[in-house]
């Protein structure tokens, strides 16, 4: 397993960008997809982004799409998470999360998982 580190959460307004990264420990970084998901209170967490251990494949939940980038460096083992345009409903708890092998979309899926951080977006 990895071990994971989220950063770069805060409070931004409407429209603003924000950059998540989530480190990881491990020399077997490129072989663990990779996806950040995001929860609000009372709610399941819910995929937001994942990419493939190499980064040549990407996706992205559809009210993201063209507004948040997924992507990932393999030899600083670090995920990124690049968000713009953001909305007040992308406020949540971003975690980053690895699977071994392909991109999953379910939670329950991951077997590693970050502490999760805060993003809040005002409107």
């Amino acid at each position: 397993q990895v071990q994971l580190v989220e950063s770069g959460g805060g409070l931004v307004q409407a429209g603003g960008s924000l950059r998540l990264s989530c480190a990881a420990s491990g020399r077997t970084f490129s072989s663990y997809a990779m996806a950040w998901f995001r929860q609000v209170p009372g709610k399941e967490r819910a995929f937001v982004a994942g990419i493939s251990g190499s980064g040549g494949f990407s996706t992205h939940t559809a009210s993201v799409k063209g507004r948040f980038t997924i992507s990932r460096d393999n030899i600083e083992n670090t995920l990124y998470l690049q968000m713009s345009s953001l909305k007040p409903e992308d406020t949540a708890v971003y975690y980053c999360a690895a699977t071994y092998g392909i991109v999953r979309f379910s939670a329950t899926d991951f077997s590693s998982w970050g502490q999760g951080t805060q993003v809040t977006v005002s409107s």
